[in-house]
């Protein structure tokens, strides 16, 4: 994994600014705890901060190659998992090779291929790469937007770095945050390439940018594209099973210890059985990890969303794979701690959040970097199988929004109800809605003879793939890169991807159940509760005490009525939801409350400019 970050700047020589490069790659120590390095070379600049996966000894960075006409200098994040067969490739193109790492891999791969080297790669990444031989900065991030990305122009070049608190260490950034901005914020929607920050953009999943004095461009070398499924059903679910097979012995390749994060749903008991499976013809078992709070799995209140607790399926699967387990038990107190919200408000660089969901997945990680710093993650088979409700939700599928937008509405309210009248009427946020939606929905081609249901499951589907997976990405790759654990997602090779995508409706729910597919492929390693069992989203405390602590946070704040906070959030509805007893605590208001908060800190760590004109 690791931390990137970097400056061009074609009026002047960054050999002298050494300060501020420093100070840039200081901001992703998290992300790189074992080795820092910066590397300057005239109007370039380039910053990492390393967490050592493989090739512990030989990966360090920046890493140079001398050319005849120029250094290629390289700045990586993340994993490419056919190394292996690309370094192959590439000696018997007469590259030599001095470490084991899948870095020189790519930089080797760049002087073979140049940009084109994007297209071979397989994997989660993000990376910069200086090319004196041509004065141009070369900036490529995968295909799904697993690894985050981010870049700032200014007058003379650009600033990049993993997150947007490496750039915002440097002097020319802005800390301003529009309208458009806060639009991001509450409209859960991930324009493509939007950063909040203004002046601020994402390099796009599946694109390359380059830079040079003659400015910034971008290719698109990877989208998610339309094409017609031959397969059968039993054929369809052999080569789910296929691609999974060797998914997960790719990302298993670790000289770190590794482990699975365990959730007793599909998704992550079918990776983690998979995993078990490969690893014991290696003599090897697979550690599992699951997260839990107190009193929970006795006092479990079945709601709409959750109909069962996932400690017992946990314990199924951990039994069947034979993993060797541990819970990570979580109390209210520790998921309401101020120290926690705002680790994950700095994690994210934005307000944006889950609540007790985002503390206890930071908790979780922190606790399983303890013994493994490498994990694989169910997540993103919801969006790829089709496995939430809105899937299955007739007003979700038919309303011309997007659908999860819906399911939240229909559970948690507004998240924008917690702001000023004023500012709410000033962000319009259904008309900003309601362009996103017409703008995510207007590429997606559609089959010849492709039934109008069909093709409506597709635009859901399609939109789940390039909209709603990237918010939770990004949210599991802060959180875990917060505490030096990198976390990989074999749902999202891009393989599977596209072969499921493509997979019309009929088949993905062939049974009338979510992720027909997917069960089926993985029954053989299932066990039988699991299979049966419906699908839970990722879980949430019922402890009352939870609320209640937020309620005597809130109530502090507003013991503050200079509070910047406060020229964004109504008052009054914050000292309602303060106020509530604990039995009128509804999940909205226990939003309301959580939102008010991250608000809050992120005002305080950030001290942005708030430009509401």
């Amino acid at each position: 994994m690791c931390g990137i970050t970097g400056w061009v700047s074609f009026d002047r020589d960054l050999t002298a600014e050494s300060t501020t490069l420093d100070a840039m790659t200081e901001t992703m120590s998290c992300r790189g705890p074992d080795d820092r390095g910066t590397w300057t070379g005239g109007p370039a600049g380039l910053g990492h901060r390393r967490l050592a996966i493989i090739d512990l000894p030989g990966g360090r960075q920046p890493m140079t190659v001398e050319t005849p006409t120029g250094t290629v200098a390289l700045v990586y994040s993340g994993e490419t998992y056919n190394f292996t067969e690309l370094r192959r490739e590439l000696a018997g193109r007469g590259h030599r090779f001095t470490t084991a790492s899948d870095t020189e891999v790519v930089l080797r791969g760049y002087l073979e291929w140049g940009e084109a080297l994007a297209e071979r790669l397989n994997g989660m990444y993000a990376f910069a790469i200086w090319d004196a031989r041509h004065d141009k900065l070369v900036m490529i991030r995968d295909r799904m937007g697993i690894k985050p990305f981010y870049y700032y122009e200014t007058p003379d070049g650009v600033l990049f770095g993993s997150e947007p608190k490496a750039i915002l260490a440097n002097p020319l950034a802005r800390r301003r945050v529009t309208l458009d901005g806060l639009r991001e914020v509450f409209a859960v929607v991930k324009t493509p390439g939007h950063a909040v920050w203004d002046g601020m953009r994402e390099v796009e999943p599946g694109t390359v940018v380059t830079v040079d004095r003659s400015g910034l461009r971008r290719h698109v070398y990877w989208s998610l594209e339309t094409r017609p499924h031959t397969d059968g059903r039993d054929a369809s679910i052999a080569k789910v099973r296929e691609l999974l097979d060797d998914i997960v012995r790719r990302q298993l390749v670790s000289d770190v210890p590794r482990c699975t994060l365990l959730s007793g749903g599909l998704d992550s008991s079918a990776m983690t059985a998979l995993a078990a499976r490969q690893l014991a013809e290696a003599g090897e078992t697979v550690r599992s990890f699951a997260v839990d709070f107190v009193g929970q799995a006795d006092n479990f209140v079945a709601d709409e969303l959750r109909g069962t607790p996932d400690t017992p399926y946990v314990h199924d699967v951990a039994k069947s794979a034979g993993t060797d387990h541990r819970d990570i038990v979580l109390d209210s107190h520790a998921l309401a701690d101020p120290d926690v919200r705002a680790k994950m408000i700095g994690a994210r660089d934005i307000p944006m959040g889950f609540g007790d969901m985002d503390a206890s997945l930071y908790l979780l990680f922190r606790a399983i970097r303890e013994h493994s710093t490498v994990a694989l993650s169910g997540e993103s088979a919801d969006e790829v199988f089709g496995g939430y409700l809105q899937f299955f939700d007739e007003t979700a599928r038919t309303a011309d929004t997007f659908p999860w937008l819906v399911r939240f509405a229909d559970h948690f309210g507004d998240d924008a109800r917690i702001l000023r009248p004023d500012l709410t009427a000033a962000l319009d946020l259904p008309v900003y809605i309601k362009d996103s939606y017409a703008t995510a929905v207007a590429g997606i081609r559609r089959l010849d003879g492709e039934s109008d249901f069909e093709f409506r499951m597709r635009k859901i589907c399609h939109l789940h793939l390039t909209r709603f997976v990237r918010v939770l990405l990004d949210r599991k790759d802060r959180a875990s890169m917060a505490v030096g654990l990198e976390v990989r997602v074999p749902f999202c090779d891009h393989r599977l991807v596209e072969y499921v995508y493509n997979t019309p409706w009929a088949l993905k729910s062939f049974d009338g159940r979510e992720k027909s597919l997917l069960r089926e492929a993985t029954a053989d390693v299932l066990p039988r509760s699991v299979y049966d069992r419906v699908k839970s989203p990722y879980p949430s405390t019922q402890d009352p005490k939870y609320a209640v602590a937020l309620q005597g946070h809130v109530k502090d704040l507003l013991a503050r009525p200079g509070h910047p906070v406060f020229d964004l959030v109504d008052r009054d509805r914050a000292v309602r939801a303060a106020g509530r007893e604990a039995p009128q605590i509804t999940q909205a208001s226990r939003r309301d409350l959580e939102r008010t908060l991250d608000l809050a800190l992120w005002l305080d760590l950030y001290r942005p400019e708030i430009d509401l004109g």
